[in-house]
């Protein structure tokens, strides 16, 4: 008998400890502050790619509008009057010229609206997005500041020299909270970079950024990954 089964079934394997991850917290113009360790149970579990990938086929589907729709024969409109006799031409019976293999007739089997939705439970969707998380704290793409609160005034070129005074280059994920205004007002016009409230953070964005930058009040907890 193999050493993987007993005789109450198979032994599951235990999971690997989440690796401990630390990053280096900034001011905007670049300078290092400290050293911020970050939560294991969000950056630091073993990415699941099969869960990534049905979270964010899922959202990506949630996102489709589902309002084609075709005609079927009854509701083109004419059609009424029977295009000739039933018998004596040699040819098959047509009882309507809105039939689909006619020109101008109705679609069979067309598209109807319908809603693209996929229901996903929510301990796939918070996996999904801490292996997504963990994925860039593993590759070292995961940036902290300390906050954008000395910004008076919304300006693209300093938000662009900000981005260059930390080193993020690339598509960009900026996690905010609903009092950081400002900075989403600085940032919206940088086509590369993506502005987000914290509490909307999810799979398909981090996984579509090349940097995910977090402030001091943005940056996930343990306590709010329960």
């Amino acid at each position: 008998m193999s050493d993987v089964f007993t005789l109450r079934g198979p032994v599951k394997k235990d999971r690997p400890a989440p690796a401990r991850r630390s990053v280096a917290r900034r001011s905007l113009s670049g300078a290092q502050l400290a050293t911020v360790d970050l939560e294991p149970s969000i950056f630091g579990v073993e990415p699941n790619v099969a869960v990534m990938h049905q979270v964010v086929k899922a959202q990506l589907a949630a996102r489709r509008a589902g309002t084609q729709s075709t005609k079927t024969r009854k509701e083109v409109r004419g059609g009424g009057k029977k295009p000739f006799s039933q018998k004596g031409t040699g040819g098959a019976r047509q009882g309507t010229i809105r039939a689909p293999h006619y020109p101008g007739g109705g679609i069979a089997l067309g598209p109807k609206p319908r809603s693209y939705e996929q229901r996903t439970p929510k301990k796939m969707i918070r996996l999904a997005l801490n292996s997504a998380l963990s994925d860039r704290a593993a590759e070292d793409r995961v940036a902290l500041v300390d906050s954008f609160s000395e910004w008076t005034g919304a300006k693209t070129q300093q938000a662009a020299k900000a981005l260059q005074a930390l080193g993020l280059t690339g598509k960009v994920l900026i996690v905010l909270t609903r009092e950081d205004t400002v900075a989403r007002l600085a940032f919206r016009n940088i086509p590369q970079v993506v502005t987000l409230d914290a509490g909307e953070l999810n799979t398909y964005d981090v996984l579509n950024s090349d940097w995910v930058l977090f402030t001091d009040a943005s940056l996930p907890s343990a306590k709010e990954s329960n």
